[in-house]
């Protein structure tokens, strides 16, 4: 008896695939809502491992969704195929974004630019990769270009079509260490190369406790890329402005979040030796 009420059920979802449809996308849904749920749990900020598994499950989801229906509408779709054959052209012109943004997911997918975690660098857009599926990425901005790799608080979601305008830009080795650089500028032309030494030696001092690591993660970036990288030790160069100016550029390879304020320490040793070594002439 229970077999057949069974066999008059699933006869009348087969007969009625809208209702199907949406008991099926309704189950799924409520099933992924609980297991997203499950995995954030009660903590304030995510992990990555739970980042991945969130977008796992989102992925794993939608895909199970869309085999389902071809498989349920399988019949319709063969006659809607059939019966739009004379405007194709016109359906892949109008659909061409849709098309670009799940090629750029597989494209994404089998080069393995990125993945969640990864801090990436698309045109003007830089963040933490916090999601990504079959349409979209989605990135926490942080502030790189102007040196503070601080999160902004903004969130951007980049159509996946975007990997074909854009190189994509793997800076995940930057989370740990980066290569930071910055300039100041001397107005009098003055000889500051004796004072070179004595602001190397202060930099020193300021990477002491870091130096060491340094030089290993280095190494280990350099083994990963294949490639001869800027060395870990702390450079100092000098250039001229168009403008008669001279500009002292500093290049340090420090911890990531140390990194801003290292600079403001190197600033200060830099402006207390130029007052000291040229001091002003009062009139």
């Amino acid at each position: 008896m229970n077999v057949e009420k069974l066999i008059i059920v699933i006869d009348f979802l087969l007969a009625h695939k809208m209702v199907f449809s949406v008991l099926i996308i309704s189950l799924v849904l409520l099933v992924r809502h609980f297991s997203v749920k499950r995995i954030r749990g009660d903590i304030a900020f995510l992990t990555e491992d739970q980042r991945k598994w969130i977008s796992r499950t989102k992925n794993g989801s939608f895909s199970f969704i869309v085999i389902i229906l071809f498989i349920l509408w399988k019949s319709e779709i063969n006659e809607f195929a059939l019966s739009v054959t004379a405007i194709a052209v016109a359906i892949v012109v109008a659909s061409k974004e849709i098309i670009l943004c799940f090629t750029g997911s597989i494209q994404r997918a089998s080069s393995r630019s990125f993945r969640i975690g990864d801090w990436i660098e698309v045109g003007t857009l830089c963040g933490e990769v916090i999601e990504h599926n079959m349409m979209a990425t989605v990135i926490q901005e942080i502030d790189l270009h102007h040196g503070q790799y601080n999160y902004t608080g903004k969130t951007a979601t980049l159509p996946n079509s975007m990997f074909f305008t854009y190189p994509v830009k793997n800076l995940n080795f930057m989370k740990r260490y980066v290569y930071h650089k910055f300039s100041i500028c001397v107005r009098d032309f003055v000889n500051l190369y004796p004072t070179l030494p004595d602001l190397l030696e202060k930099i020193d001092t300021h990477c002491e406790d870091f130096i060491e690591v340094a030089r290993r993660y280095n190494g280990v970036i350099e083994k990963h890329a294949g490639v001869d990288l800027p060395g870990s030790e702390p450079h100092i160069h000098i250039a001229s402005t168009s403008t008669g100016e001279q500009k002292v550029y500093y290049g340090i390879f420090c911890p990531t979040e140390k990194a801003s304020h290292l600079e403001q320490l190197i600033r200060q040793d830099f402006m207390e030796m130029y007052e000291k070594t040229f001091p002003k002439i009062e009139d």
